[in-house]
């Protein structure tokens, strides 16, 4: 067993690790057939024309934003649709969960052009609103998913506590707070990490919604920046005060290290509580 999780790993970890050789080497090492994996010395300028080429940090700033903002609407929207879904039977419940299910099946390029009209029409093209106000309404990327994850969780939590809190004078919003939510952590922490890495990966709905395709607005993202690093490096290049390296494999690792390495650092801090959540999610109730 621990064989074949060593060779899984390994087929997941080769990349990340010839990547991060790779963007240390220098252009006398990238030719030199004898250094394969260990540069003869670590070439940090890779870095940092790399980063001053994507305007790192102003990008870094604007990705927390475009991600992170839709995220925490996700947990709002998603989660009060979820308890509703899990808690109250009404006419058509089977319904919904079914158009729930398709919205998530049907493929985004179906609905790209009708929602770019949309927006359009709203005048929130451009803006980070076409990303918080479909999240706000529960229709964010991935949306579906995070609804059935409230919905599967919360059909767990015993009835029961729900009943005392109601005995106790509690109305459906205090018992939704006070009870419900706090007791969903596993399920915020599964929803909180797979919504940030699904809006900080998306490079085509950023560009097309937030960043504008006929204007620019000014917003962008490390993978924006990434998928337009060679233009983006040339312009750096020209405008540079001193001496800039020609464009190589190094400083394109370089630059696709830059745009993963907060996720990794996120994942690595939050490693913990994700799979406890995962495993506190299979939690028994009425």
């Amino acid at each position: 067993m621990y064989a074949l999780l060593i060779c899984i790993g390994f087929i997941y970890i080769y990349p990340i690790l010839y990547m991060v050789s790779q963007s240390f080497m220098t252009l006398d090492d990238l030719l030199d057939s004898s250094i394969n994996w260990i540069p003869s010395k670590l070439n940090l300028d890779n870095y940092k024309q790399a980063a001053q080429s994507m305007d790192f940090w102003k990008s870094f700033g604007q990705s927390i934003i475009i991600a992170g903002a839709p995220t925490l609407c996700n947990l709002l929207s998603c989660s009060v649709i979820g308890y509703g879904l899990a808690r109250f039977e009404f006419p058509g419940k089977k319904v919904v969960l079914g158009i729930i299910l398709f919205t998530f099946i049907l493929p985004s390029q179906i609905t790209m052009i009708p929602t770019y009209v949309l927006y359009s029409n709203m005048g929130i093209l451009g803006t980070i609103w076409s990303f918080v106000l479909p999240a706000l309404l529960g229709m964010g990327i991935n949306a579906p998913i995070f609804i059935l994850i409230f919905w599967q969780f919360f059909r767990q939590v015993p009835k029961v506590l729900i009943e005392a809190a109601q005995i106790d004078g509690a109305g459906y919003l205090k018992s939704f707070f006070k009870i419900s939510l706090p007791s969903a952590s596993p399920a915020i922490i599964t929803v909180s990490l797979f919504s940030f890495v699904w809006y900080w990966n998306e490079s085509y709905l950023t560009q097309m919604y937030v960043s504008g395709v006929t204007t620019k607005s000014g917003w962008s993202s490390l993978v924006i920046k990434l998928g337009d690093f060679a233009s983006n490096y040339s312009d750096y290049a020209q405008t540079a005060t001193t001496a800039v390296t020609s464009i190589n494999e190094s400083i394109n690792m370089a630059g696709t290290m830059l745009s993963i390495l907060p996720l990794l650092v996120m994942y690595f801090v939050l490693q913990r509580y994700f799979v406890e959540s995962i495993d506190r999610t299979g939690i028994t109730g009425e």
